[in-house]
């Protein structure tokens, strides 16, 4: 190049120059003042930075039909006007996470920026690869994510999910109820009600481990059941006293192929509920009353099982000492020999 400066391609600028931009700074930091007045004084309290996101697109969203002054074009009527004019979005999507690759200890947790982070069971002694977002941690297994939390703020903190330790806790159903996971399951409320009322009666009526295991069966339905499904067909199971897992999975697919659809509520924006009709434990049933006719079951009309005609074939074999057949001398003589 011979020291030959490069010519510029690309011209920065913060507003339009001179006097005709000189309002430009003021006004935009006016308008940032204007919009925190507004609505965010007093402080909004909430549980967590998403929501205070939720609630400023909100705000944001309804300034759309705020008027300056006496224009008598709308907020949102002029940035329509002005979307025209921008440069279209990158295809590419900027990732702003920092890459981080650690190694998951053997409590199944990562340790980003001094905080804990569970991941599942399964990639204990890996290394995993962290996307470190200003408000979330993600962790990928390869490709595959894997996990997916709030970041924490507070040093030392832990945050686990439920879910990442079923198989475990299948295991070790004692391990369940002291679990710092199942603590924060209940904060978040992830760990609803209606598992509670099913622990309690599997645990009444198959034991402590029998009991914790009937509900991580029911947990392991949330990996690929939607959430509203699986609490309903609780709902379902508890009304009749139903305390098999079995039972909550049938009635969850019930429930999804009535709705026929993945959404977490209706179309109508109400929770999902068991179609029409009761949830009956046959097994429990018969136990119950063997002598009972199961609603909704035709009478079995059908002879019993019988092997009688297998006997035709006794009749084939043929008999070593047929009668009125010699045995043969030669055979005879060697055996006395």
């Amino acid at each position: 190049m011979g020291g030959v400066p490069l010519p510029l391609r690309f011209d920065a600028f913060y507003c339009r120059p001179g006097i005709e931009g000189a309002h430009e700074k003021g006004g935009v930091e006016g308008e940032g003042g204007r919009f925190r007045r507004t609505h965010l004084v007093p402080v909004p309290r909430v549980a967590s930075l998403a929501e205070l996101n939720e609630h400023l697109a909100a705000f944001d969203d309804a300034d759309d039909a705020r008027r300056i002054a006496n224009r008598a074009r709308t907020v949102g009527d002029d940035f329509a006007t002005d979307a025209t004019m921008l440069r279209p979005l990158p295809n590419e999507a900027f990732e702003p996470g920092l890459m981080l690759n650690p190694r998951v200890d053997q409590h199944a947790r990562v340790t980003i920026r001094q905080c804990r982070y569970s991941v599942p069971a399964q990639l204990i002694g890996r290394r995993v690869r962290v996307l470190l977002r200003a408000a979330e941690v993600i962790v990928l297994d390869g490709r595959r994510e894997v996990a997916r939390h709030p970041r924490a703020v507070t040093k030392g903190a832990v945050v686990l999910e439920l879910d990442h330790y079923l198989e475990v806790l299948a295991r070790k159903p004692g391990a369940l109820p002291g679990a710092t996971a199942l603590k924060q399951a209940r904060a978040s409320g992830a760990f609803a009600v209606e598992h509670e009322a099913f622990w309690a009666a599997a645990r009444a009526a198959h034991g402590d481990a029998g009991g914790t295991r009937a509900l991580v069966e029911v947990l392991l339905l949330h990996r690929h059941l939607q959430r509203s499904h699986v609490l309903a067909a609780l709902r379902a199971a508890a009304s009749v006293g139903a305390t098999h897992p079995d039972v909550v999975a049938v009635e969850a697919r019930r429930i999804a192929e009535h709705h026929g659809d993945d959404s977490e509520t209706t179309h109508d924006g109400a929770t999902p509920t068991a179609p029409a009709g009761r949830v009956v434990s046959l097994t429990e049933r018969r136990l119950a009353d063997p002598t009972a006719t199961i609603a909704a079951l035709p009478a079995d009309t059908r002879p019993l099982p019988s092997v009688e005609a297998y006997d035709e074939l006794l009749a084939r074999r043929r008999d070593p000492h047929p009668p009125n057949v010699p045995d043969d001398p030669a055979t005879t003589k060697n055996e006395v020999s």
